[in-house]
């Protein structure tokens, strides 16, 4: 079970990211998640939205470069130690994250994840009973 996750690429300059929340939240598109990353020249910002399409054709229309990626989504207690269980249980079966961020809801903590091979890491997180989430659950 894998979700969708837009890479919107921007200049670095003050007022992009502002640019990007403005315009999704115009159209009543809600950011669930989201990580920024940074090189000299440029910075990805990855976001997990409540319709992946029209943030799409939203972000395009103003001129924004927007890349749709799949991600795995994984819910897990909220206390100290549970991350490291899962990612413990991923490495024994030589899956490679690439990415991944994370966010806070009271007692759950949802992880996204981005590895090299896709499939492979949900089977995994399926046979070790971790709890995966579908976009509705976000």
């Amino acid at each position: 079970m894998t979700i969708k996750q837009l890479s919107v690429f921007l200049e670095n300059k003050s007022g992009r990211i502002n640019e990007v929340t403005k315009a999704l939240g115009e159209q009543g598109i809600n950011m669930h998640a989201f990580s920024m990353a940074e090189t000299t020249d440029f910075g990805i910002l990855r976001l997990i939205v409540s319709d992946v399409d029209r943030a799409v054709e939203v972000l395009r229309a103003k001129n924004f470069a927007v890349i749709l990626t799949d991600v795995v989504c994984i819910s897990c207690p909220n206390v100290a130690g549970a991350l490291a269980g899962i990612l413990e249980r991923l490495a024994r079966h030589d899956v490679f994250i690439e990415y991944m961020y994370a966010f806070a809801q009271g007692d759950k903590a949802n992880i996204v994840i981005r590895p090299t091979d896709l499939n492979e890491c949900v089977k995994w997180l399926a046979e070790e009973d971790c709890n995966i989430l579908c976009d509705r659950q976000l």
